[in-house]
């Protein structure tokens, strides 16, 4: 529960107050219970696993990022962690000044910057990769793993159909 409402009685008031407009109401549940589940799991991972090493999400999906893809540009960064390039550059500011990223200019285009992360950032990842794995479980604890491979193919075919992922033949 984000809100003072249960989930429920959020649906119920919301059902009762478009009730008679011309709403698709399924996939307003869905996409409104996708936020709220995304939310949800985020502030867990926030709460639970990221606080202790005084890292927001956001920190913590950019050292992913460049951790999966090694070094990288900050376009790149920026679009991988679905963040704007504005706030990608305050949190590397963060993330350079604790020691876990440096940054330089690109070799062959020098107005580009490139992103890597330093041995201790390296560190950190790997350090903190189990647990935000162990939390993953946990948010999906109640899932079968039927569940869990539909609701991951469903939410790849959201990804799809918003344009973020051209889909596959």
């Amino acid at each position: 529960m984000a809100g003072p409402h249960t989930l429920a009685e959020t649906e119920r008031t919301v059902a009762r107050r478009l009730a008679g407009l011309p709403i698709d109401h399924q996939s307003m549940a869905v996409t409104s219970n996708l936020f709220r589940a995304a939310n949800a799991v985020r502030n867990y991972m926030e709460r639970e696993v990221l606080t202790p090493s005084d890292l927001t999400w956001t920190a913590f999906v950019v050292l992913w990022v460049t951790w999966i893809w090694g070094p990288a540009e900050t376009r790149m960064i920026a679009s991988e962690a679905g963040i704007s390039k504005a706030t990608l550059s305050g949190v590397l500011n963060t993330l350079q000044a604790r020691g876990l990223v440096t940054r330089r200019k690109d070799e062959q285009d020098g107005r580009l910057v490139v992103v890597a992360l330093t041995p201790a950032g390296l560190r950190l990842i790997k350090r903190l990769f189990p647990k935000i794995n162990a939390a993953e479980q946990e948010a999906c604890r109640t899932l079968s793993a039927a569940d869990q491979e539909r609701t991951a193919d469903c939410l790849r075919r959201m990804v799809e159909v918003t344009g973020k992922e051209p889909a596959e033949p």
